[in-house]
């Protein structure tokens, strides 16, 4: 095989992520049937968060806090209180993609595999665990611990030093997002694939190493490679 480490995204590379299906589940709680109108109000004020979080404008806790600012009013409730509740809920929400099974098993003793995230602690361990994968990874760098997001080289520099620093050549980036996870693999001076599996043009001034569209497509390439 090519490469001696494969560093994957979490989030819709590995797992579903329906946030609007964690945040129904999480605001049943609080008694609020979640509806699709609360969702295009939560993320009008989710996604920027997200991308100053990105860019290091802003810190976990500070995302954490103000996306939830709203519903904490209206509920008289703290906004650390919501969150607590969404990552638990997205927790239970968060399953496997299809193909990532039949792949993570292909790759074991063929490379080490990590994760390297912009999500939050509270969730990926308990994600892991909850789908049985809690083995499967040599380590998982979690931006909320590092101090910094995709794409900035930082995150991909402590994960080069849990890897023993190996040749940069010998590293893959495995990621849906061009702008955080193909960005910061660059950044990284490692190759990187995209994995596209809604055919999405890329409409950035960079590309990655090379492009799937399933996980089986990236087996069949790993594997043969």
């Amino acid at each position: 095989m090519q490469y001696d480490w494969i560093m994957f995204d979490a989030d819709e590379t590995l797992f579903h992520f329906n946030a609007f299906e964690g945040l129904r589940t999480a605001f049943i709680e609080f008694d609020v049937d979640f509806s699709a109108a609360d969702y295009d109000e939560y993320q009008a004020l989710n996604k920027p968060l997200w991308v100053q979080y990105q860019n290091d404008e802003i810190d976990a806790e500070t995302l954490k806090n103000r996306r939830f600012s709203e519903w904490a009013k209206r509920l008289n409730v703290s906004e650390m209180t919501l969150n607590a509740a969404f990552l638990k809920a997205m927790t239970q929400v968060c399953t496997p993609l299809d193909g990532v099974l039949d792949l993570l098993n292909a790759l074991q003793g063929q490379a080490k595999l990590a994760i390297i995230t912009n999500g939050f602690t509270d969730l990926q361990q308990s994600r892991l665990e909850r789908n049985g994968l809690q083995h499967t990874f040599e380590f998982l760098a979690i931006s909320e611990q590092v101090g910094v997001a995709k794409p900035n080289k930082g995150i991909f520099e402590f994960a080069f030093e849990k890897m023993g620093h190996p040749a940069k050549d010998k590293i893959l980036m495995v990621g849906d997002t061009l702008t955080s996870d193909v960005l910061g693999g660059l950044n990284a001076g490692i190759d990187t694939c995209w994995y596209n599996p809604h055919s999405l043009s890329n409409t950035e001034n960079f590309s990655a190493t090379f492009e799937v569209s399933s996980h089986d497509e990236l087996k069949r390439f790993l594997i043969q490679a």
